[in-house]
């Protein structure tokens, strides 16, 4: 019996949606408009492609969800858990408190419930003091009713997280298993502050995960389909419902990220840079080995410094809807303002009142689309410098994105992509793929499953090897955990930094695993 699975990918203008076949070919592809919702977005694509497939709706096995629902949340300050944030590592970090460094509005809606214990690691993996249970009872007993979430961080969880770990058994105890909990050790790397500030994030945003869940798989019910759901995350990879909900901020970027593993899959490129051009901005990222690069700066999400793994991205201000501003003594802006979804009412070839980046191409013969009659009378010479400012800003953006000034192969992909011409500077060509438009809903539905784990190791217990055995073994677990096959995993990222600041010969290591869908039965999810 064959068996289909379904992409869908919400980015800021457009929800775009697939359906592939077991070899992966697109059966069916839509774009519809993102809704203020999201989820009748959702619906609408879903129910387009399954309509215009005309497949057996049991035969549709596994649905992939990338949203932007948890950044949105973040960056609108809306819909966000209650929390408490506990820090376990009085005395030793009294000096600056938590959420110091974000900003006013989202310090007031997540700083309410603000505790420091006594207890912590050094980096050797020493306690600094020992842990105090008693003050977490009693923490615990003052927040019962008031949190639906709690964010524990402990100093130096990535070397030893047993602190961190009782913690969570002496909150589950008193809160019971409603009370969804946040552990700094399994979502950001070592420095404290940034590692504190994403593991507050995961706890704020778990509700918005766990409604955007639902949302799809009552979606998916309402057409019929009792599909296995998975949600896209940040480095490429897939992770299942239960891990989504569990960690929601991993699911932040995904977008762009789905993107490049679809114009990896297309093309069958491992190593190229990708340009993701939608309606609003366009997204520039790198495949290595089919993978994005991984992004090595703290990254800030909606003013608060973190850091967990994100993909390296620039994003510029240039899509399909972006308005175009002509003064009257010819000088001209390019954005970063864009009509968004609106572009089929606003631009001009569409009978609206905004010149936008897509009528420029229209008007000039780069596209057609649209009434091209409506922008004939416009003065093509001052068209041509505007297109050439346009191409300017994806060259730049290349540019910065290279190691080197070797030439490389560059990936168009996004529904704006057809505004770019054939050549680039800085590109040794220029790819653009069958199904470019939905890249990133194909991205979402072909991915594997990965795991990833960063630890510091000290090498004077363990050898190198054998630390990065141990680390190997924790990575696959990670991602069997997430919904990978247990059969078929690969090592896809061994990474080991030596830290010579510290005493005990240590060292860093990250480690991603990273495999095909457990081939499981469909069962009831949530």
């Amino acid at each position: 019996m064959s068996t289909y699975r379904i992409g869908i990918d919400v980015g800021g203008t457009h929800t775009d949606a697939v359906l592939l076949d077991e070899r992966n070919q697109v059966v069916s592809e839509t774009k519809s408009p993102t809704t203020e919702d999201v989820a009748t977005g959702i619906y609408t694509a879903l129910k387009k492609i399954i309509g215009d497939a005309n497949v057996p709706r049991e035969q549709i096995k596994y649905a992939m969800l990338g949203t932007t629902h948890c950044t949105n949340a973040i960056v609108e300050r809306k819909r966000l858990n209650k929390i408490a944030a506990i820090r376990i590592g009085a005395p030793a970090t009294l000096a600056v408190k938590p959420l110091v460094g974000v900003p006013d509005d989202l310090r007031e809606a997540l700083g309410k419930h603000v505790y420091l214990v006594r207890g912590g690691h050094e980096f050797d993996g020493r306690e600094i003091v020992s842990l105090d249970e008693a003050h977490l009872y009693q923490i615990a007993n003052e927040i019962v009713g008031k949190v639906d979430s709690v964010a524990i961080t402990s100093v130096f969880s990535p070397v030893s997280k047993s602190h961190e770990e009782r913690a969570s058994e002496i909150m589950k105890e008193v809160l019971g298993d409603d009370v969804a909990i946040s552990l700094s050790s399994e979502i950001g790397s070592v420095g404290l502050l940034e590692r504190e500030n994403a593991t507050i994030i995961n706890a704020a945003v778990v509700n918005v995960a766990k409604t955007a869940a639902d949302g799809f798989i009552n979606a998916l019910k309402n057409e019929g389909i009792e599909a296995k759901v998975f949600f896209g995350q940040n480095d490429g990879t897939l992770m299942s419902v239960e891990y989504a909900v569990k960690y929601p901020i991993f699911t932040i970027a995904c977008g762009p990220t789905n993107s490049l593993r679809g114009a990896s899959y297309l093309t069958k490129s491992s190593d190229a840079i990708v340009v993701d051009v939608g309606g609003t901005t366009s997204d520039v990222g790198v495949l290595i080995q089919s993978f994005p690069r991984e992004s090595s700066l703290a990254v800030e999400i909606g003013g608060a410094r973190t850091n967990f793994r994100m993909p390296d991205l620039i994003s510029i201000g240039l899509g399909g809807g972006t308005i175009i501003r002509i003064k009257d003594n010819g000088e001209f802006t390019v954005g970063p303002d864009s009509v968004g979804y609106r572009l089929p009412e606003k631009s001009l070839i569409f009978g609206g009142d905004t010149l936008t980046t897509t009528d420029v191409a229209v008007a000039l013969g780069k596209v057609e689309l649209g009434d091209a009659s409506k922008v004939a009378h416009l003065d093509k010479e001052l068209l041509n410098k505007v297109y050439v400012k346009m191409v300017e800003l994806v060259e730049e953006a290349i540019d910065k994105m290279k190691t080197s000034s070797e030439d490389v192969p560059v990936i168009l992909v996004g529904g704006g992509s057809i505004l770019l011409p054939e050549d680039l500077k800085g590109a040794s060509e220029v790819i653009r793929p069958q199904h470019s438009g939905v890249a990133n809903a194909i991205g979402a539905a072909i991915s594997q499953v990965s795991g990833q784990v960063e630890r510091i190791y000290k090498l004077v217990e363990l050898t190198r090897d054998q630390a990065l055995d141990i680390a190997k073994d924790e990575a696959k677990q990670e991602a069997i955990k997430a919904g990978a096959d247990p059969n078929n995993l690969v090592i896809v990222d061994v990474e080991d930094v030596p830290l010579a600041y510290l005493p005990g010969n240590a060292t860093r290591v990250r480690v991603k695993a990273a495999g095909d869908l457990a081939q499981v039965e469909v069962n009831e999810l949530v």
